[in-house]
C-alpha cells in the first residue's frame, strides 16, 4: 500500500490556499460593504453583500435553521470522500485532482462561514439589463469549477486515454 505523501492527497495543498482566498474576500466584503447595497464594478458586474441561509440559489433559506446543519453535515461528508478519493489517486497533477481540489476547497469555505456565521456570505452580483444571476462567492466559483472539470476528466478525458491504450 502506498504512503499518503504518494498519492494526490499532497496537493491539498492547493484547496487549502483556495479556501484562505475565499475567507480572505468574504472578510474583505462584510468589513467594506453595506448589506443589500450593490457596486459597481463593471457594466455586468455588483459586489453586492448577502447572505444567503439556505444552499444554492438560497434553497432551503427559509427553513427554520435546521438547514444550516444539514448542509454542514453535507459538506463533512462530501468533503471526507473527496480526501478519500485524493488518498487513492496517484500523485500526479491531472484535470481530475484539481476538480477534486476545487470542489474541497469550495465546500470547505461554505462550510466555515456555516459554523461559524449560520450563513454564507455571498458577493457577485453577475446581471444583463435586468436580469441578475443568483448572487455567489469564490467557493461556489470553486464548486462549479471542479465539478465542470470531474465531467470533462470522466467524460472526455478518460474514454480518449482508454482508447489510446487499446
Amino acid at each position: 500500500m502506498k504512503s499518503l505523501s504518494q498519492t494526490a492527497l499532497v496537493s491539498v495543498w492547493f484547496a487549502i490556499v483556495l479556501i484562505v482566498a475565499d475567507q480572505l474576500t468574504k472578510y474583505w466584503v462584510n468589513q467594506s460593504l453595506v448589506l443589500g447595497e450593490p457596486v459597481s464594478i463593471m457594466p455586468f458586474l455588483n459586489f453586492t453583500l448577502v447572505y444567503n441561509y439556505g444552499a444554492a440559489f438560497s434553497f432551503l433559506a427559509d427553513m427554520g435553521g435546521w438547514q444550516r446543519w444539514f448542509f454542514s453535515g453535507l459538506a463533512l461528508l462530501v468533503g471526507g470522500g473527496l480526501l478519500l478519493w485524493l488518498a487513492k489517486l496517484p500523485k500526479v497533477w491531472s484535470v481530475e485532482v484539481v476538480g477534486i481540489n476545487l470542489i474541497l476547497s469550495g465546500a470547505v469555505g461554505n462550510l466555515i462561514d456555516r459554523i461559524i456565521a449560520g450563513r454564507v456570505t455571498d458577493f457577485i452580483d453577475f446581471y444583463i439589463g435586468s436580469w441578475h444571476y443568483a448572487t455567489f462567492n469564490v467557493a461556489d466559483i470553486a464548486i462549479s469549477l471542479g465539478a465542470l472539470l470531474l465531467l470533462v476528466s470522466e467524460f472526455w478525458l478518460k474514454p480518449r486515454q482508454q482508447k489510446q491504450s487499446t
